[in-house]
């Protein structure tokens, strides 16, 4: 059955690309025929992962110099066996609170830029074309969704953060896909359009090769009845 059905796709004209924003959304998240992820979703887990270090980093070194400062202004009376062991209680103090503190900013910051990420790509996906717009929007929707919990109030600052967020980032991102030459909708576009050419291209040329191979056994078949006839008449 499996190759069954391998076979008459091998055989089938190919599909065209996605022509409706529905169909280019559900593709981001399938992978291609070498098992690859588009790279937009690529670029989304990229931006998490930075996201996530650069938040650790932005909220543990803080916090790892002033609980260091805390414990050394705080530990004047303690007895310490030697000066290694004071230096490293107060590393100890300070590592706790990286963690903690770097932790809690890491989190917040990779689903920030996650959520961030997803709406404007999938925007970007779904009118294929890169705007500004798309990423006012999905700052916005990000800052009202991070401020909600805190009522009306929360939800406009959040919504008014979001936004002022997304300009200078879209246009930054925008800027550094203009300088390689296309955006990234626009390649991924060509890229598209040069697969679905060469699969057509293929489907072609097997398609010619059918036709011969028919037309050749065809002509077999047509001169070996002939040769039996004439020695049944012979007879």
């Amino acid at each position: 059955m499996a190759a069954g059905v391998g076979a008459q796709s091998q055989w089938s004209r190919p599909a065209p690309p996605p022509q409706t924003g529905w169909e280019r959304l559900s593709e981001l998240w399938r992978r291609d025929e070498r098992e690859r992820y588009p790279e937009e979703t690529v670029n989304i887990v990229k931006a998490a992962f930075t996201g996530g270090v650069v938040g650790w980093v932005y909220g543990g070194l803080p916090a790892f110099y002033q609980a260091r400062k805390a414990f050394i202004d705080g530990s004047h009376g303690e007895l310490f066996q030697n000066r290694a062991d004071a230096v490293q209680s107060a590393h100890r103090a300070g590592l706790r609170s990286f963690i903690r503190y770097g932790w809690r900013w890491s989190w917040r910051v990779a689903a920030f830029v996650t959520i961030f990420n997803m709406v404007s790509t999938g925007l970007s996906v779904y009118r294929n074309k890169t705007t500004i717009s798309n990423f006012v929007s999905a700052g916005a929707f990000t800052g009202a969704l991070f401020r909600m919990h805190l009522g009306l109030q929360g939800l406009a600052g959040g919504f008014v953060f979001g936004t002022a967020f997304g300009i200078p980032a879209g246009g930054l991102l925008m800027i550094m896909q203009k300088l390689t030459g296309e955006t990234l909708q626009e390649k991924r576009n060509r890229e598209r359009r040069e697969l679905y050419e060469q699969k057509l291209a293929e489907w072609q040329s097997r398609l010619s090769v059918t036709e011969v191979l028919g037309q050749t056994e065809s002509n077999a078949q047509g001169g070996s009845e002939t040769e039996r006839a004439r020695e049944s008449r012979s007879y």
